[in-house]
């Protein structure tokens, strides 16, 4: 089998990043990252996004979709697969190795299905249509084309449900742009490992300015509202901020939430499995193994 795409996938805390950094330095490859988070600027401890795990013996490798838009502008599946595919193809065009990295299930799987981007006219007459209905409406409008929505962030505002509308009711297709066919390795640890890494991890970003740097999202115009969107850290330390949680109440809740965040990825996972995508497991950020792994499977010689 003829593979195009290395894909390094896991829940939070498995040491990911790290593990891709060492293989994409030996491969000579370049890292695209499916977080949807860390495509945002100034959110970086809440985030994880630590810099220093892109480096390998002082030099970084290249990475993409890292600090690439503000956190007042929209970042999206339909974004997410945009940019993929113009980075994909420049690094291809380079005779380089992609890696995709990363834990954001939907993203992931987006590219590993090869998901086609509906072909939508934003300035359509339905479109100018929709804009005439209020909210509720339009909401209404929405669940009855698709009850189970997939991001249900698309509620939250007027144009954000109009393009929704207008992608649910389109019937043409772009052609894909790569056709992907990704070696996926995927990093497990025992949950109660990955229990203890979240907690340890926790206490030691609120000790290094994560409270700080969500102060510094609203001093730069981010909203409560916006958030509370972005879940996790950005939410409950937004409530703590506000007053609305004692610190312990906040420490407690997030704890809390990572947790379920970390099971509801490997549901993911695991439903990418059903799907008939083959991931190859692996405990902990082994290098010795995803390194035979990639040259058995990706470069075909058997070792």
């Amino acid at each position: 089998m003829s593979y195009n795409l290395i894909t390094i996938l896991g829940p939070t805390a498995v040491g990911k990043t790290k593990l891709a950094a060492q293989l994409v330095k030996e491969y000579k490859g370049e890292i695209i990252s499916a977080d949807s988070r860390q495509v945002y600027e100034g959110m970086d401890i809440g985030t994880g996004k630590d810099l220093e795990d892109y480096k390998v013996n002082n030099i970084t490798v290249p990475y993409h979709l890292i600090d690439v838009i503000s956190p007042q502008e929209e970042f999206d599946l339909y974004k997410f697969i945009k940019s993929f595919h113009q980075i994909y193809k420049d690094i291809i065009s380079r005779k380089k190795i992609p890696f995709l990295v990363g834990g954001t299930g939907l993203f992931l799987h987006s590219i590993l299905t090869n998901y086609q981007l509906p072909y939508v006219d934003f300035n359509s007459d339905r479109a100018k249509e929709l804009m005439t209905f209020d909210e509720s409406e339009l909401r209404e409008i929405l669940l009855l084309k698709k009850s189970t929505l997939h991001n249900t962030t698309d509620l939250l505002d007027k144009e954000r449900i109009i393009k929704a509308i207008l992608i649910s009711e389109s019937k043409k297709e772009k052609e894909i742009e790569n056709k992907i066919n990704s070696l996926t390795i995927g990093i497990y640890a025992e949950r109660s490992v990955i229990k203890n890494r979240i907690t340890e991890r926790l206490k030691s970003r609120l000790k290094n300015r994560m409270i700080e740097e969500v102060k510094e999202l609203l001093h730069n115009g981010i909203s409560h509202d916006k958030l509370q969107f972005f879940g996790l850290e950005y939410k409950y330390i937004s409530l703590f901020i506000k007053g609305e949680l004692s610190y312990n109440d906040m420490f407690q809740k997030l704890n809390s939430a990572i947790h379920n965040f970390a099971k509801k990825q490997m549901t993911w996972f695991r439903k990418m499995e059903r799907e008939g995508i083959k991931i190859h497991w692996i405990e902990g950020a082994d290098y010795d193994k995803a390194n035979r792994i990639i040259t058995n499977e990706f470069f075909g010689k058997n070792i």
